[in-house]
């Protein structure tokens, strides 16, 4: 059989497996796309993707449901390459392949990061691996770096380099010759200080240089004979990847068959959660479930693949998803630009703004968007049905749109109007869907993609709102080498009602683990224990049951595996609570047990026994030999202190827990969102001070370093000479404060340049709530949303309501139904629903 005979006859079955009903369109779409790939010459390349996905799913490797433009391919559909049904979501199959356009296709696939390697592995197999290669990246020197080089060559001081390398903008695409145009800052710094001329003299012919070279995150080349015959390559180790020494558009160009294999953090999330809750298949579940939809319309996402941040929370909150298509729209509007659609879309779906058409046939179009373009398919679409382009026309426009091709949007725009013409389309409608379409070269995104993306995060949404547990437990295992995220999570299950307990040899797996709808934390998440010695501890339990004793613990466990380092680490974090032994008496007696141990094992490994190991009796055996631990246990704030030290995070408790409410009013931004905000964002932030580090300037000046931790994570604050001064006192360790900052990134890692301390004072909890509300500007109805939205938190605190009406301002109380739970999520959802001046106290 031909490749092209194979193709059809998979395809075939998938189309019948993929629809109940096979109709003359499906069928239609399904040959048209057939025809064009065997004329393409793609068929090959069709069933090398077909086979290593198969592959992948066999082996349990987790893959996406689709990336790009390829999610438009009712082919790639029936081959199971992509999940989301191209029919189903009008998405076309020319903005991935155009007859007009001899280009390869371009798949990029998705898969969980574990498993990755496994599927490039079995491509190098299948074709040979002198025939499979990873394709290599070439690090170019930017302006910043070029800046931050020449000063460092030159032995001009940091803080002097660091101030000119941040008078260029952040950001990809930036020049120092664009930096240096009149009314620049680089510019007036150049003409006025001689420093910074020599500075960025020397830096001018190092940018753009090649720094280093790296490996694409993504590519991997097949060859149809061995690679040395096509294009050099390197391996720099016995041990290391085979990757090409050109890169990706000159491998393309010599003809070469590129594959993107990506791996998504996101998948291994859901792998790990499937594998908690049993006996579920994620593709199968329902995509307009009610509980899911509740959720994310309350802004209840973390952890939700795409919509955790704060402004896509928000964006929840005003659009209120009830239905796939919205979760699609989000994902393509929440970037900048588009996102000033958010609220007309929100106003439009929930009637609160009229949805109009300038011309009805743009109606089956747009309808589905409330009469807003956000998909470049859109567009296609308009051109194709008003204008009379042909699919491949309007694939060219599309392009020209999606990469600003100016040249090419001018020779379609004589075309475009005269086909409106042709159609019957007024001039003036016609020459402003021109403009919208010149506009829509800032925002308009390809729907395909939205669609994947929509997919995974309502995946993830699903997984948190039915299993929540299982979901934050998985979501977590994930994050174990990001610091900053796992308190952020352990919060976020604390706030959802979980439970996470402190890792125990006596429960405890090596991830994450959900136990009696509790997460506790694997042994694998404590510093100082390495994966071998987690291992060692979960092999001996299962083989001999649980640990009576730390005595028991250390006579059982290879001391190769578990030292005496790893033994205090455990200690530290409460890993042997469950024996009943006190943390401040196993640490007064750890050199003991650790030689206890040490001689155990030598003795078993000489044959040798004692008397006492006849009898049986674990307590008889232990009384005879051991000294007695002590039961008084540490002070609670030091214990907090250790576990911290081990852990990473306060897991027990968290010394901000009581008045974490309190403090989310008066701050603006949580620690852990720092490295996600902008460099100079001026924000509030509070915490718990930790380590604090005193230097001195060279001006003889003291100023301070200190760590500020608060539920969702840490960092560190830099409090310069000026601002010490001021707030000496307040810059110690176990101090609550309050800091307004400046966001500082640099070299990898962000910063709060302190601008204003002071100590954070606990007020009791106010026993009411106050929203204001403007009966003479909001849309009716306003109150019964409000109404449900109390519902939705309820709690203790009375609703008082100042209303304002055209006969005067009314105080309302709500009904003892309707007292709510003063919480920062409630207060976000107010101030969604009311506007910031709608929350009084």
């Amino acid at each position: 059989m031909t490749p092209s005979s194979i193709l059809v006859s998979l395809c075939d079955e998938g189309l019948k497996r993929r629809y109940e009903t096979v109709t003359p369109e499906l069928e239609a779409r399904l040959r048209f796309e057939l025809k064009t790939i065997r004329e393409m010459g793609f068929a090959d390349y069709f069933l090398i993707v077909w086979d290593f996905i198969a592959f992948a799913k066999r082996s349990g490797v987790g893959v996406g449901p689709g990336r790009g433009s390829a999610a438009g391919s009712i082919v790639a559909y029936c081959l199971d390459i992509t999940d989301i049904d191209p029919i189903r979501y009008d998405l076309l199959f020319e903005r991935f392949l155009n007859p007009g356009r001899k280009s390869m296709p371009d798949i990029d696939i998705d898969f969980s990061v574990e498993g990755r390697e496994r599927v490039i592995n079995y491509v190098a197999e299948k074709y040979g691996r002198d025939r499979v290669a990873q394709i290599i990246t070439f690090g170019t020197m930017a302006a910043r770096a070029a800046v931050r080089d020449a000063g460092r060559v030159l032995e001009i001081p940091y803080g002097t380099v660091d101030r000119l390398a941040k008078l260029i903008p952040e950001g990809p695409g930036q020049m120092l010759a664009e930096c240096l145009k009149p009314g620049q800052e680089l510019r007036a710094a150049y003409d006025s200080d001689p420093l910074c001329k020599e500075v960025v003299d020397l830096a001018r012919p190092l940018e753009g240089l090649v720094r280093q070279d790296s490996i694409h995150a993504a590519g991997v080349v097949i060859g149809a004979k061995p690679l040395t015959d096509v294009v050099p390559l390197q391996q720099k180790g016995a041990d290391q990847e085979v990757v090409t020494q050109f890169a990706m558009g000159d491998v393309e160009r010599l003809g070469l068959l590129k594959m993107d294999f990506l791996g998504l953090r996101n998948l291994d999330v859901i792998d790990k959660a499937v594998d908690l809750v049993g006996d579920l298949d994620i593709s199968q579940i329902p995509l307009d479930d009610a509980k899911t939809y509740a959720m994310l319309a309350r802004g209840d996402a973390t952890g939700v693949f795409q919509f955790e941040s704060s402004g896509m929370r928000d964006a929840l909150r005003q659009v209120k998803p009830n239905v796939f298509e919205d979760l699609i729209a989000l994902v393509a509007l929440y970037r900048p630009g588009p996102m000033q659609y958010i609220p007309v879309y929100a106003k439009r779906k929930h009637g609160r703004e009229q949805v109009g058409f300038a011309d009805e046939r743009l109606r089956p179009i747009t309808g589905t968007t409330y009469g807003i373009c956000i998909y470049q398919e859109q567009y296609m679409e308009i051109a194709k049905d008003l204008a009379g382009f042909s699919p491949a026309e309007a694939d060219d426009l599309r392009k020209a749109i999606g990469k600003k091709i100016h040249e090419l949007m001018a020779s379609l725009k004589e075309k475009f109007i005269a086909g409106c013409g042709a159609n019957g389309v007024s001039s003036k409608v016609a020459r402003q869907l021109w403009e919208d379409m010149e506009k829509a070269q800032d925002y308009s995104f390809n729907k395909s993609h939205a669609a994947c993306y929509a997919l995974i995060a309502y995946r993830t949404a699903w997984l948190k709102a039915h299993y929540p547990c299982q979901y934050m437990a998985a979501l977590i295992s994930s994050v174990m080498n990001t610091k900053d995220r796992v308190p952020f999570y352990v919060n976020a299950c604390d706030e959802m009602g979980i439970e996470v307990l402190p890792p125990d040899v006596n429960f405890s797996q090596l991830g994450f683990a959900v136990i009696e709808g509790k997460i506790r934390f694997g042994l694998n998440a404590v510093k100082g224990v390495g994966e071998g010695a987690a291992r060692a501890v979960v092999g001996a339990r299962e083989e001999g049951g649980v640990f009576a004793s730390i005595w028991d613990f250390v006579e059982r466990i290879d001391p190769g595996c578990v030292n005496k380092r790893v033994l205090e680490a455990l200690v530290k974090c409460g890993a042997f609570d469950s024996t009943g032994a006190s943390r401040g008496g196993l640490l007064e007696l750890l050199d003991q047990i650790g030689a206890w141990g040490q001689k155990r094992s030598a003795d078993r490994l000489s044959g040798q026994s004692s008397i006492f190991d006849l009898t049986g009796d674990e307590g008889e055996r232990q009384s005879r030999h051991h000294p007695e631990i002590s039961s008084e246990e540490l002070e609670k704030p030091e214990l907090l202190k250790l576990e911290k030290e081990v852990l990473g995070l306060y897991v027990s408790e968290h010394p901000l827990h009581a008045i974490r409410d309190q403090l989310r009013r008066k701050t603006n931004c949580g620690l852990s969102e720092l490295d996600r905000r902008r460099d100079g964002e001026v924000v509030v932030v509070a915490g718990i001070v930790g380590h604090v580090r005193q230097l001195t300037t060279k001006k003889g000046d003291p100023m301070a370093f200190m760590r500020l931790d608060d539920v969702t994570g840490g960092a560190e604050v830099v409090v310069f000479s000026s601002i010490y001064a001021q707030a000496r006192d307040l810059c110690a360790s176990d101090q609550v404060l309050i800091v307004k900052g400046r966001i500082d990134h640099k070299e990898g890692e962000s910063k709060l340049l302190a601008m204003e301390l002071k100590a954070f004072e606990a007020v009791s909890e106010r026993r009411e709530v106050r929203l204001r509300v403007d009966a003479r500007k909001v849309p009716s109805g306003i109150v019964s949303e409000l109404a449900a939205l109390v519902r939705e938190f309820p709690g203790d605190s009375p609703v008082l309501l100042d209303v304002e009406t055209s006969d005067g301002a009314r105080q309302l109380r709500l009904g003892p139904a309707y007292k709510v739970k003063a919480s920062g999520d409630f207060f976000a959802e107010a101030k969604a629903l009311l506007g910031e001046a709608g929350v009084v106290a």
